[in-house]
This record gives structure tokens, C-alpha cells and sequence, in this order.
């Protein structure tokens, strides 16, 4: 079949080349100009208003290089999955392609904005426990770089082929391989550097999501056949003629709307890591969240006795804070929990307490105190999080409520993204959107079905795929655009039995089943080499 399809004289493919001019490109590059100034200011204002103290700038140069690193991935994860959304509008004529890609972008941008954070942290959960508390040691460094270029390099390698693959899976098996690498590095089974229960449940909806976004559409394909009989939507569209205007209207919306579920999904994951990042270069200004309301002190003191008393136990008046640390972090880092667990926990908490207590609020906890107190409520939310689902430690059955209302408090404290943060994402991907999108905008429009892309197909696949990823958005789970509107393109056309261009997607399964080990590889390569250079 030829790349430019033309089926029976009546339609070919759109425009691809006009770009966004010299205005647009001048634009483009003042955005990203504007945007590093304004990363750089709010990181100043942050560090400034916290008070720290910088006695040397090798720290700073760290951080900035590594926020670098951190948005050039949310820029290439914008070309890279975002030309998905626009693919369905651009080859139904429904909007031209250089306007296609700014309206997507911009939807990306208000989707980072608006979201809430909570695959953010999801992400950031399946990395090692030891690495997550010492992030601002060589080994967080190495860390952070080691899998933020593994995925960054996977990316372009199939960006640069054509190959719709996911930049969920890519960053996924990153982090899985960091958690191997480290875990290996210090004489223990590669199994034991992954939270595997976390990654199980992001692996199935990764799983799950292509299949339910071919499913789907293919259903939604045929019921709209039955249901809608405008001979027009089945049509393909004829050489540069836009569709009738409530077709054209609702590929717009589907478009608006994989855009702003993409930014609000994917771009969290950039959050978490940058949040990272910070914590471990600059823990005086963003290990805690200083801006918690007036009242936080005292609710998290009344939530820390409820926790206690919920777990059964009461601490002894000579229990030793540091022993406690030990054996909450022996349990999240090995899974298994013994008789000292619930003891030590209360003892944690009990601790922690009183330190917030102590200091009045967490805006006033010294630059000294930052970093163990984020530890220690970091480690206390992830153990009850953990002994929730832990069967073994045969919890008192009225705990729940407790529990869960002092690791809310836990995580109003640790689990936190500033403005600035939310706002550079969003440039990042939504500016990346516009750039290198048509190489996989041609893979989705030309190389998946034997027949051009109708109005219904392209609703179908943009509806399910805007549902399943903002259904995923709201359970805190990341899932791959890529995946699920691809599936959803190929589940119309085999709904339509127009058929199915085996070679393309024979490529994107390869692509799908060589990611994660690919990206594993690679991260637990990079993280052995970068930690012998930190």
C-alpha cells in the first residue's frame, strides 16, 4: 500500500507540511526561553523564602541539569504521544494539521494544570524505599538521570521509526530497572528493589487499557452503525473537504479531549519526578509542604492519636525513635511484617507527632529537621498504606477509618506540587506537542487500516480512548495513550472489516513487548554507570 493513501481518486492525505510559520517557531522558542526563566525564578523565590543557604553551587548545577533532563522528557513525551489525539482530526479534514497541533497543545497544557496529582505519587511509588529517603545523595542523582534518559532515549528510537510505543511503559521499566540495578548492587535479589505490588497494578492497567480501547471502539463503531444511519459518517473524506459540521464537531471534542486527558494523566508523571528532584537538591524549600493551612497541627495531632490507638498497641515511654525508623523501613523494603512492626510504627508516629507539635507547624521546622521529618511521615504513610493490604498483620477491623485519615494528613504534608511545577509540565509537553508530531500522526492515519480513517472511526477510537484515560486519571493509574487510541483505530477498522495492515501492527506489538525490557536494561545500565561517577 502506499504511504499516501488514495482510495479510488477520492481522498488523499492532508497536508502535513505547513508548519507553524516564523511567527509560530519565534513563539515557540520565546515560550521555552520565558519558561526556563520562570523555573529558575521560583526556584530562587522557594529557596529564598525557605532561607537556604547555599554554600556551594555544584547541588544547584545538579538540579538544574536535572530538571533539564526531566522536561526534555515531558517535551519528547508531547511529540511523541500527543500526535495521537490530533491524528483522527487532521485525516478526517476536521481541522487543519499546523492548527490541530496548537489546539492539542493547548488542551495539553490546561490537562497538566488542572490535574490533581495523584499518578504523580503513584509513579514515584514503585521506586526503592532507600532510594526515595536518601534522593539527595549520589545514588538519587544517579538515580534520577539513569532513568529519566533510558526513557527519553527509547522514546526517540521509536519516535524516529514511526512506531506509536508508550511512554508510560518507557518510564514504568526505568524505574523497574533502577530498582533492580540497586538492589543487585547491594547483594539482594533483583525482585526485592520493586514495590512489585504497585508495578503489578499499573502493569495490568498498561494491560488492560489497549484491549479495552480496541474492545470498545470496535463496539462503539458498530453501535453507532446501527444507531446513526448517516450514510455520510461512513464515508471517507473527500481531498480537503471538511466533514458536516456536527461530525466536525464532535472529532473536535474527542480531540479537546484525549488532548487535556493526556496532559492530565502523562504529564503527572514529570511532576513526580521533578518533585523528586527538589526534594533531594533543595529539602529546606520543598521536602514539606510549608503552605498547609493554620489548622493542620492540630488536626494531624488528633489523627496521630487516632492512628495509635487504632493499631492496637501502646507504645513503651523508653521506646527508641531510631530503632522504630529501622525496623518501619526493614518492613517496607522487605514486605514481610513481623512482631515489631505495628510497635514500631505506633512509635513513629507517636514520634513525628511530637515533633510537629514542637516546632507549631511545618513552615517552621528548621532547615536541619527537613529532611528526617519527610522521612519519617514519608515511611509512616507508606507502611500503613502497605499493612492495609497486608493480611499478616491482622489489623483491628475498625482501623480503616483512622488510618486513612492520618495518611491523609501524612501525605497533605510530604505529597505536594507547587504551581511552578504544574506550570513548566505543562509547557514542556504542551510546546512538545506542536513539535516532530507527524511521523507518528502518519503511522495512526496511514499504517494501521487498509482504507482511510472515516468520521465514525476516528469518534469511536477519540471517545474511548478519552474515557479509558481519564477513567485511569481519576483511579490515579497511568496508562498509554499511545496504546489505547492506536488499539481503538485498529478495533473500528476491524469493525468495519476493512482490514488491518499486518506489517504495522506486527511493529507495534514488537514495540510493545521490547519496551519494558528494553528500557529495564538500559536504566539498570545507566544507574551502574552513574553511580560510580557521583
Amino acid at each position: 500500500m502506499n504511504a499516501t493513501i488514495a482510495m479510488e481518486g477520492r481522498s488523499v492525505r492532508p497536508d502535513l507540511d505547513k508548519g507553524l510559520g516564523l511567527a509560530g517557531t519565534v513563539g515557540i522558542g520565546a515560550a521555552i526561553v520565558v519558561a526556563l526563566l520562570y523555573v529558575a525564578y521560583s526556584i530562587y523565590a522557594d529557596a529564598s523564602l525557605a532561607g537556604v543557604q547555599a554554600t556551594t553551587y555544584l547541588p544547584f548545577i545538579l538540579l538544574f541539569i536535572a530538571l533539564l533532563i526531566a522536561l526534555g522528557f515531558e517535551f519528547v513525551n508531547g511529540f511523541h504521544d500527543t500526535a495521537n489525539a490530533v491524528a483522527t482530526v487532521i485525516y478526517t479534514n476536521a481541522m487543519p494539521a499546523n492548527v490541530a497541533v496548537v489546539w492539542s497543545g493547548f488542551f495539553n497544557f490546561l490537562g497538566v494544570l488542572l490535574s490533581s496529582g495523584a499518578v504523580a505519587f503513584g509513579i514515584v511509588s514503585l521506586l526503592p524505599v532507600e532510594l526515595i529517603l536518601q534522593v539527595g545523595s549520589s545514588a538519587g542523582f544517579a538515580m534520577v538521570f539513569a532513568l529519566l534518559i533510558a526513557a527519553i532515549l527509547w522514546n526517540l528510537a521509536t519516535w524516529w521509526l514511526g512506531i506509536p510505543s508508550s511512554s508510560s511503559h518507557t518510564l514504568i521499566g526505568s524505574i523497574i530497572g533502577v530498582g533492580v540495578a540497586n538492589a543487585m548492587m547491594h547483594g539482594k535479589s533483583g525482585t526485592a528493589g520493586v514495590d512489585w505490588s504497585k508495578a503489578t497494578e499499573i502493569g495490568q492497567a498498561l494491560l488492560l487499557s489497549p484491549l479495552i480501547g480496541f474492545g470498545m471502539a470496535a463496539l462503539l463503531f458498530i453501535a453507532m452503525k446501527i444507531l446513526v444511519r448517516k450514510e455520510e459518517l461512513y464515508q471517507e473524506p473527500k481531498d480537503g473537504v471538511p466533514p458536516p459540521p456536527w461530525i466536525r464537531a464532535l472529532l473536535i471534542f474527542t480531540c479537546t479531549g484525549v488532548s487535556f486527558a493526556h496532559g492530565s494523566n502523562d504529564g503527572q508523571k514529570g511532576m513526580g519526578l521533578i518533585m523528586l528532584i527538589l526534594i533531594g537538591t533543595v529539602p529546606t524549600a520543598y521536602a514539606l509542604n510549608r503552605a498547609v493551612p493554620e489548622r493542620y497541627a492540630i488536626e494531624f495531632h488528633h489523627n496521630s492519636i487516632a492512628a495509635v490507638q487504632a493499631l492496637g498497641v501502646r507504645p513503651a515511654a523508653d521506646a527508641d525513635p531510631a530503632q522504630a525508623r529501622q525496623a518501619v523501613t526493614r518492613y517496607i523494603a522487605d514486605k514481610r511484617v513481623s512482631d515489631a512492626t505495628v510497635p514500631a510504627l505506633a512509635v513513629l508516629i507517636q514520634d513525628v507527632d511530637r515533633q510537629v507539635l514542637e516546632y507549631g507547624s511545618l513552615a517552621k521546622v528548621p532547615a536541619a529537621a527537613v529532611s528526617n521529618i519527610r522521612n519519617d511521615m514519608y515511611l509512616a504513610s507508606e507502611a500503613i498504606k502497605r499493612l492495609g493490604k497486608d493480611k499478616e498483620a491482622a489489623l483491628p477491623q475498625a482501623s480503616g477509618a483512622a488510618l486513612t485519615a492520618y495518611k491523609g494528613s501524612l501525605d497533605a504534608g510530604t505529597r505536594f506540587i507547587p504551581t511552578w511545577v504544574k506550570v513548566a509540565v505543562a509547557f514542556a509537553l504542551g510546546l512538545g506537542t506542536m513539535v516532530g508530531w507527524k511521523r507518528i500522526v502518519v503511522t495512526v492515519g496511514e499504517k494501521i487500516g487498509k482504507s482511510h480513517l472515516t468520521y465514525a472511526q476516528g469518534a469511536s477510537a477519540e471517545l474511548v480512548a478519552m474515557g479509558t484515560i481519564f477513567g485511569a486519571d481519576h483511579l490515579g493509574l497511568p496508562v498509554s495513550t499511545t496504546h489505547v487510541l492506536s488499539s481503538g483505530v485498529a478495533g473500528t477498522m476491524a469493525a468495519n472489516r476493512s482490514g488491518l495492515q499486518m506489517n504495522t501492527i506486527r511493529n507495534l506489538l514488537m514495540a510493545s513487548v521490547l519496551t519494558l525490557p528494553v528500557s529495564i536494561g538500559l536504566a539498570g545500565l545507566l544507574y551502574m554507570l552513574f553511580s560510580r561517577i557521583f
